[in-house]
């Protein structure tokens, strides 16, 4: 299955304390299980910067990252971001079978 990475900034108004952070998760988390179910989530780091989380996930299809990335932007509250990834070993061997 392709490999996504999702980074989502929390949209400062909708946070009244620490833990409404993990309130929100939660609903995105849920929502997410029940209407893609066949996403397999890889990793999940909190992250300094512009955005406040990364999350690694993979999907059957674009559409299905999106589906994703909008679930987290309506029941988070959150503006996100989905970008295709692929492992570098995985890309060294396209590069490397490509003509000179």
């Amino acid at each position: 299955m392709p490999t996504f990475v999702m980074l989502t900034r929390v949209e400062p108004e909708v946070l009244r304390n620490a833990q409404s952070l993990e309130q929100l998760e939660h609903r995105a988390v849920e929502s997410i299980q029940k209407q893609c179910p066949s996403v397999k989530w890889i990793s999940n780091y909190a992250v300094l910067g512009p955005y406040d989380y990364m999350d690694v996930f993979e999907a059957p299809d674009n559409d299905t990252a999106a589906k994703v990335s909008t679930l987290v932007r309506v029941s988070g509250h959150a503006h996100s971001e989905i970008w295709p990834a692929t492992e570098w070993a995985k890309f060294k061997k396209m590069i490397h079978a490509m003509p000179s």
